[in-house]
């Protein structure tokens, strides 16, 4: 009997042991998640400017606190063209290309629709927090693939809190994807905060008591002087340059800019401006507290755009004083909003990845000024020769319907009413343009795979094509050479002044170091994606950074 009884309970605690091994097992590797992700996407940063205003930023600032505590991919590039705004921050959410994910560019000429098309215009929704008009009528609809926050939410079965913020609705919209709780941006009309009833069909109350402040006002009464004494700029040119934009007006040609003469009627000069940064991250300080962001074990996600940067250098370009001095300023912003995160959401619960949806040329006067390959492409005067030369050739002088994107648009219903030769049309524009000095290469895209270029430009250009909605010729300028003005510089070419951002991960379970390999922006999304342990957007084509995700 004891011999029975004592085989029994041996059965037993063989039996029962394992088992409570089993479950001491699963609750010690339980899934782990930040309680927040936050990305910060910088609307027009340059890598350098990391290393340029090294010693000038902060040391409880945003960037040393990236570069020092977090990890660093030195080298990452832009996989495509045209490197624009749209293009970038859908690309960063959706680890895709323009070839799958559809936005092709800020704006592009829509075949089927016989018309321009912008990237996030929505006519099926209205604006939601301010009166009546197009500025909300926007929504993710024409991209066409899923976000790394659609996949969170997935992953959580909804029960995760999305919100995107930019003063530029793509900048909110894209990145935030097609089942966020809510993206907001600025409208420049009246100084509010504002979303679309493809979100909501009003503003929660945080976000209407955030827009009541009229925060602007109190800006625009500070006016903008530098941060620190404008002899201790060295790192940029003198103040006031002859190619350098004047947003404020003509009068003002440089520090301090006084601003008091738009409060209450120009809401839209404070994009130009630091104030424009200092007005997002308080949104986004709203939006974490307002809706209980990283409040719980359900992970959330943050998509914060700071669209100021590229207002600030369209007009000034990257070696102004207006330039270096946003970037101080932002720099600090930073980390005030991280000590913020710090305290509301905890240290090591959150994580947050920064990187910039494109970079930015030289201004040609700068380039011209110090010697360097650089200067304007006459766009216009190339334009009118050829209306000219295929009304001498083909009978009409409207063949080509459309310049996006360094891409021209053929009419193809003119052309084929008048029974004329598509593939002679393509050769005399290509004829043409391969003339002029400051143009590099252009091709017809039907055929550019057979066209001599080297392999990353053939495959910025195939990664940025689509079949159904680019245009029917390609474009590249020589070098520092831009489409515009007298005045300010731009970006969306291949070359590395435009291609080569920033990427800086930060906080939970990100090791410090860096890595000077090549990465590309499509593999931020395939990143967050592995630390998550959720799966990869629909377009995804980027990889996982080893190094990150360890």
């Amino acid at each position: 009997m004891r011999l029975l009884l004592a085989t029994i309970c041996f059965s037993l605690f063989c039996f029962i042991a394992p088992a409570q091994t089993k479950t001491s097992t699963v609750s010690g590797t339980a899934l782990s998640r930040p309680k927040l992700v936050v990305g910060i996407v910088i609307d027009q940063m340059r890598w350098d400017y990391l290393y340029r205003y090294y010693d000038r930023y902060a040391p409880d600032g945003g960037f040393k606190r990236f570069l020092n505590k977090g990890f660093s991919c030195e080298n990452t590039l832009i996989p495509y063209v045209p490197t624009v705004t749209a293009c970038g921050h859908t690309c960063i959410y959706t680890g895709s290309v323009p070839a799958i994910h559809g936005i092709i560019g800020n704006g592009w000429y829509d075949p089927l629709k016989q018309r321009s098309v912008y990237c996030t215009e929505d006519p099926g929704v209205e604006t939601v927090g301010a009166a009546a008009g197009t500025a909300g009528s926007m929504s993710p609809r024409n991209m066409q693939v899923t976000t790394i926050c659609d996949e969170l939410n997935l992953a959580t079965n909804f029960r995760s809190k999305v919100i995107g913020i930019a003063v530029k609705d793509r900048g909110g919209i894209l990145p935030a994807g097609h089942s966020a709780n809510a993206a907001y941006w600025y409208d420049s009309r009246n100084g509010n905060w504002i979303s679309s009833t493809y979100y909501m069909k009003e503003l929660p109350k945080w976000a209407q008591d955030f827009n009541a402040k009229k925060l602007v006002d109190k800006y625009y009464g500070l006016g903008w002087n530098t941060l620190y004494p404008i002899n201790s700029y060295v790192q940029s040119t003198a103040d006031e340059k002859p190619y350098e934009g004047k947003p404020f007006g003509a009068e003002q040609k440089g520090f301090p800019y006084d601003l008091k003469k738009f409060a209450g009627s120009n809401y839209g000069a404070v994009n130009s401006t630091p104030y424009g940064n200092t007005i997002t991250i308080e949104m986004a300080k709203a939006a974490v507290t307002g809706e209980q962001l990283g409040a719980d074990n359900i992970t959330d996600m943050l998509a914060v755009s700071f669209s100021s940067p590229d207002y600030i250098g369209h007009a000034f370009g990257p070696n102004s004083v207006e330039q270096e001095d946003d970037y101080l300023r932002l720099d600090k912003e930073l980390g005030g909003f991280f000590s913020f995160l710090d305290a509301k959401v905890g240290k090591g619960q959150y994580l947050v990845f920064l990187s910039a949806d494109h970079a930015v040329a030289h201004v040609p006067g700068f380039s011209e000024e110090h010697k360097l390959p650089g200067g304007h492409a006459p766009a216009g005067r190339w334009s009118q020769d050829l209306a000219k030369l295929l009304n001498e050739k083909y009978g009409s002088s409207k063949l080509i319907i459309g310049n996006y994107n360094h891409q021209l648009y053929l009419n193809h219903h003119l052309i084929d009413s008048m029974k004329l030769d598509e593939d002679g049309i393509k050769k005399t524009i290509v004829q043409y343009l391969g003339r002029q000095p400051e143009v590099a290469r252009v091709f017809a895209l039907d055929k550019f795979m057979e066209v001599p270029l080297t392999a990353t430009q053939r495959d910025m250009v195939a990664n940025g094509y689509n079949q159904k909605l680019s245009g029917d010729i390609q474009v590249l300028l020589q070098s520092g050479y831009m489409e515009g003005g007298a005045t300010g510089t731009t970006h969306s070419a291949w070359n590395p002044y435009d291609s080569h951002i920033p990427l800086l991960f930060y906080g939970w379970k990100v090791p410090a170091g860096k890595t000077n390999r090549e990465t590309y922006m499509t593999d931020i999304a395939a990143t967050l994606a592995a630390m998550l342990h959720i799966q990869m957007p629909s377009g995804c084509v980027g990889k996982v950074i080893e190094e990150v995700a360890k």
